[in-house]
């Protein structure tokens, strides 16, 4: 068995989405099915490592009113924040 989608509420508006090991189309679903379950003004916490993804996964948060509050890349990892329209 290989990764393992960790979606987890971390505060009262606050959640975390970690997809390390998933590659296309896999992290943008998982990103946007967890935004689903979440309330407008949420703020979601969103880590990957595939590269390939970050250009979908900016796209489709936009296209679906959210907006990306920030995005850094450390140490191999994809790190952005995305707050829920």
């Amino acid at each position: 068995m290989g990764a393992e989608m960790k979606f987890e509420k971390t505060g009262d508006t606050t959640y975390s989405l970690d997809v390390c090991g998933y590659v296309c189309p896999h992290p943008q679903m998982y990103c946007k099915k967890s935004l689903q379950k979440m309330e407008e003004g949420d703020i979601l916490s969103l880590t990957f490592d595939n590269p390939s993804s970050k250009e979908t996964i900016i796209q489709m948060v936009e296209a679906q009113g959210d907006e990306i509050l920030e995005e850094k890349i450390e140490g191999g990892k994809i790190y952005l924040e995305i707050e829920k329209g």
